[in-house]
């Protein structure tokens, strides 16, 4: 007898290793596809408030006149960030660039207009938004012109709306494939105690008080396999920014939280959830299906 009771347990303990490795092989599947989602909205908000929109001043405009009018300019809600180029910083650079002072064929003039380069937010930085903007900063004083990519940013939405579809699609198909897999696995382990659930009910104990014990099961397991599922993505992650320590501008803290509070849930709602369905299956079965099955 107490062999057979050690089998079983030990059975039953395989099974909820087989099932906590199993949840977490999907979970890591799972918040591989919230964590691209993240990373995916964070590149987009990080190319397109890198995108310059230069203003282009006249050129008797003077250096404290340019600063009190970029002042301005920097309360603009669509202001991300502000750069002044004066026409000596211009001349500066571009003698560096070209390896030969320009002023030395223009008589000594500078040939170089003040200018500020703006980055905007990245919920302005779009074609709509830049023409009311570029509008807006044509009616400042001395302003003369204002320059952008305009193909480039349309090409960037455009390619960004394209990838953030597809890794929409993929995140809802494979939730519905994480549910069915996980639900499957948790299946088989209420399955294997299908009579003891029954006898439970020969002896007149309650629905809910047969239900517990298994919801509380599938939730350590849910939790043990969230947990396994987290540490493999934070190796992943941590192995990225040390290959490549610039990718912290786009996998932020905020994502690896939000990455890790789905992968949790995700682990604990769907195996609860799984385990629930298949015990109220075989509270509902009589005797006799139990044999069928």
């Amino acid at each position: 007898m107490a062999k057979k009771r050690s089998k079983a347990r030990s059975r039953h303990g395989l099974q909820s290793v087989t099932l906590c490795i199993s949840t977490a092989m999907v979970l890591i599947l799972l918040g591989l596809v919230v964590f691209s989602v993240l990373v995916a909205r964070n590149t987009s908000a990080f190319v397109k408030e890198n995108l310059v929109v230069t203003v282009l001043f006249e050129q008797d405009m003077t250096t404290p006149e340019a600063q009190q009018l970029c002042a301005r300019l920097k309360t603009r809600p669509y202001i991300n960030k502000f750069d002044f180029v004066s026409k000596e910083r211009a001349l500066k650079e571009q003698t560096q660039v070209l390896g030969t002072d320009p002023t030395d064929f223009t008589n000594g003039e500078n040939p170089y207009l003040p200018s500020a380069d703006i980055t905007l937010r990245s919920d302005y930085a779009n074609n709509d938004s830049l023409t009311w903007i570029a509008a807006e900063l044509r009616k400042y004083p001395k302003v003369s012109d204002i320059t952008y990519q305009k193909d480039l940013v349309e090409s960037v939405n455009q390619n960004l709306a394209k990838v953030s579809m597809v890794l929409l699609v993929i995140a809802v198909l494979l939730t519905f494939v994480s549910f069915s897999l996980i639900s499957n696995t948790v299946r088989l382990g209420v399955y294997a105690r299908r009579f003891t659930i029954h006898t439970m009910k020969l002896v007149g104990a309650s629905w809910g008080f047969i239900r517990r014990p298994f919801l509380v099961r599938a939730a350590v397991v849910g939790v043990i396999a969230a947990l396994l599922a987290a540490a493999v993505l934070g190796a992943g992650v941590y192995g990225i920014y040390t290959y490549a320590p610039d990718v912290a501008t786009v996998v932020t803290w905020q994502v690896l939280a939000i990455t890790a509070l789905a992968v949790f849930l995700f682990g604990i709602v769907i195996t609860v959830i799984s385990a629930g369905i298949s015990v109220n299956k075989f509270l509902k079965m009589k005797a006799g299906d139990l044999y069928k099955i």
